[in-house]
């Protein structure tokens, strides 16, 4: 196929009227692909900093390349390092309960120690304070309605540091220090860009709920770990599928790279090891929280419509076809049975030790199911136990303090708060010369302008998916749906607004896409410069608002005593209280 017969199987022959459809849609902002080289299109290569920024920073042009890839990995981790310095400090404080945190952390140390979760009294927190080796674990099972393995990985965290809060929280901490870095790489590879990539986990660095959440021993930040851990993963299959398909093409007589319609619908992609990663990775998700579920579904999807798109841009005239015949059923096997093998093998403790809750269901109530004899008693059991928790879940509707709706979660309307006291002057580091008590409180809270910002950015990623047909735009509305979307479903049930942190990282990719978009491209003119330093006076003054925000809100996040004025001036909505 010619380069010209090609465009114009996109719609983007030159020398032709664009298609009506285009024509209407320009009145919104769409414009048509641009016509790039197919290798570019299929792997676009990473941007890197202008000589004149080099020029600025006194770098001599012979060590710009080496400066480019150490920041690769220098940059994300020197992000990292600053999210792990805030997560880990006096994680153990407050030396308290707080929340969930009376499920999980007492789930996790018996889970830990004996391989299933037992029913503990209602009144032993005090205890586990005072002295946690005091404390014996019970042996009769508890009914928990949460998949191990969130409760396996605080576990981790108690085996090493003790039943206290600090070893309840640390792999906790870990995890979120762990997934800014993630991220900082994700958005390079997203936005081919390490400047925007380490802006994007840096968003997250200050992003008051994340922040929260990592150094609080709940279940939600480890999911979020997992799904973000499984957008990775898909992100780096992307690329070496196009790679793969780009490297098969055809080259001309001028060396240009050509499409190929045989080659596209044809060629068999290979072992994909890093989409089986992202169903392991998925697996875990599910395995944490039953939400991780629809992210599988949606993630599933995703991958097979980034195939579609690759298989077009290499020349192929069916690309659905081609992708039914080639790619649908490797992509369910290497996602849907592997994230199920995941979920199965995370209940290996309740499994072989046979002393969980309904795990002897089979051999009693249910000895006389007609599916007793294909099924081995520990599955019918297992099925039974989780057929009672979906029914858990679903009817969920009590009343809570803090229950939010998700229509709210994206504007704040009603954080949770973890942990309040109101210590008089002079004790828990209220000053002593206070007016009145003090403020200590933990409050499960996004960073207000990051979040604010982010309903802007997310209004942008719609519009450029939709207008300008960027994939990455799709990906990241893509996932923002799958964490968020779902819970409208079960407006009834008792949901909070922590949920939501399971998305943020894709928030933060918003935020961060339209922050690349205020800054525009180099410029090649005088009027391109002043847009672009405009841009960019106007993209610096929003991220140091966010940062400064974070910082205004730190005694919030951290439990830290502040005078009751100044804990008040922090409440900026009524539902905050």
């Amino acid at each position: 196929m010619t380069s010209t017969a090609h465009r114009a199987l996109h719609g983007q022959d030159a020398g032709k009227e664009p298609p009506p459809w285009q024509r209407r849609l320009r009145r919104f902002g769409h414009v048509p692909r641009p016509v790039t080289g197919l290798r570019e299109r299929l792997v676009p290569p990473y941007a890197r900093p202008s000589d004149r920024v080099w020029a600025v920073l006194g770098v001599p042009p012979d060590a710009v390349g080496t400066l480019a890839r150490l920041a690769a990995w220098g940059g994300p981790l020197l992000v990292a390092l600053v999210a792990g310095l805030t997560r880990f400090w006096n994680l153990g404080s407050p030396h308290a309960v707080i929340f969930d945190e009376t499920y999980y952390a007492k789930d996790a140390w018996a889970l830990f120690n004996q391989g299933y979760e037992g029913a503990w009294p209602k009144d032993v927190d005090a205890s586990v304070l005072k002295d946690p080796g005091a404390v014996a674990i019970p042996a009769d099972p508890g009914y928990v309605v949460h998949p191990p393995v969130g409760k396996w990985v605080i576990g981790l965290g108690e085996h090493l540091f003790g039943f206290t809060p600090f070893g309840w929280r640390f792999m906790v901490a870990v995890l979120g220090t762990l997934s800014v870095l993630m991220l900082c790489r994700i958005g390079r590879r997203l936005f081919r860009s390490t400047f925007l990539g380490c802006l994007a986990g840096a968003l997250m660095a200050v992003d008051g709920l994340h922040f929260v959440m990592s150094r609080t021993a709940l279940l939600d930040q480890v999911l979020m770990f997992f799904v973000l851990a499984a957008f990775g993963c898909l992100l780096i299959d992307r690329d070496r599928s196009r790679r793969r398909l780009a490297d098969a093409l055809p080259v001309d007589e001028d060396g240009v790279l050509r499409p190929d319609a045989g080659v596209a619908e044809r060629l068999s992609l290979g072992w994909r090891p890093w989409r089986i990663a992202a169903g392991v990775m998925l697996g875990l998700a599910a395995a944490t929280k039953w939400n991780g579920l629809y992210i599988l579904a949606a993630f599933g999807v995703m991958t097979v419509l980034w195939d579609v798109g690759a298989r077009r841009t290499a020349g192929a005239f069916r690309p659905y076809a081609s992708v039914l015949r080639r790619d649908l059923l490797p992509a369910f096997v290497s996602t849907v049975p592997v994230a199920l093998a995941t979920y199965i093998a995370s209940w290996t403790g309740w499994i072989v030790t046979g002393k969980g809750y309904f795990r002897d269901w089979a051999a009693t109530e249910g000895r006389d199911s007609s599916w007793s004899w294909l099924f081995p008693d520990w599955w019918r059991s297992l099925w039974h136990y989780e057929s009672e928790v979906y029914g858990f879940h679903v009817n969920l509707t009590s009343g809570h303090t803090y229950e939010s709706n998700p229509w709210s979660w994206i504007v704040l309307g009603r954080p949770v708060s973890y942990f309040y006291e109101d210590p008089p002057a002079g004790r828990d580091g209220c000053p002593a010369d206070a007016a009145e008590k003090c403020a200590r409180e933990v409050l499960a809270i996004g960073t207000p302008l990051l979040w604010w910002a982010g309903c802007f950015a997310l209004l942008y990623v719609l519009w450029r998916w939709f207008f300008r047909r960027d994939w990455r735009a799709g990906a990241i509305a893509c996932a923002v749906a799958a964490g968020w979307v779902p819970w409208f479903h079960y407006q009834e049930r008792t949901i909070f607004l922590f949920y939501a942190v399971v998305f943020v990282p894709f928030l933060c990719l918003a935020v961060t896409m339209m922050i690349g978009a205020m800054l525009g491209p180099p410029g090649t003119d005088a009027a391109a410069e002043r847009r672009r330093t405009a841009g960019a006076v106007g993209a610096g003054v929003l991220v140091l608002l966010i940062v400064w925000n974070f910082i205004y809100f730190w005694p919030l996040f951290t439990g830290e005593a502040i005078p009751m004025e100044d804990w008040r001036d922090r409440m900026w909505l009524d539902t905050w209280v």
